[in-house]
């Protein structure tokens, strides 16, 4: 019986899953960010807190820790240990947001995004309104020009036929 045994299984094999669980981690800690299924994002939710605690210890053995679980992946443990744990150090828990997004379009899927509470925003600059666009190529140029006349054809030459009687 899985009594008191919680692990999401994500319809997938544990090897399978643990490796799409560390990757997820790994890009949480190369793009702040992941927009993801719902259910993935709470899986991987706990996760990647353990590999903050990791990163807060900051010990050789914590290092070698994150390493072995980031599948050997040394610029997302650089990361962690460098940037996300020490902005996470007055923190006793909770490094993470799960936003729900709605559904996705193709399956109905509930979507979500995770990222770090802390993170640093990164500041969009407005985007400035397009100017009107015509519909056509063929449309803006009768709008923008007046009515010039027609550019004269070259009459093409024509092939001399052959002749049955040769």
């Amino acid at each position: 019986m899985r009594h008191q045994k919680n692990t999401v299984k994500l319809g997938r094999s544990q090897s399978h899953r643990d490796a799409l669980l560390a990757n997820q981690v790994v890009s949480l800690l190369e793009h702040n960010r992941i927009t993801t299924t719902l259910a993935k994002a709470k899986a991987v939710r706990p996760l990647a807190e353990k590999m903050v605690t990791l990163g807060k210890k900051n010990t050789l053995h914590a290092r070698r820790t994150a390493l072995a679980y980031l599948r050997h992946n040394e610029g997302a443990v650089h990361r962690l240990f460098a940037d996300v744990a020490p902005r996470a150090a007055s923190r006793s828990g909770g490094y993470t947001r799960i936003i729900k997004l709605g559904q996705r379009k193709s399956d109905a899927a509930p979507m979500a995004l995770i990222e770090w509470v802390d993170a640093p925003v990164a500041v969009e600059p407005a985007p400035e309104p397009a100017p009107a666009k015509a519909k056509s190529k063929k449309a803006a140029e009768t709008t923008e020009t007046p009515a010039a006349e027609p550019a004269e054809k070259k009459p093409r030459a024509k092939k001399p036929k052959a002749d049955p009687a040769e």
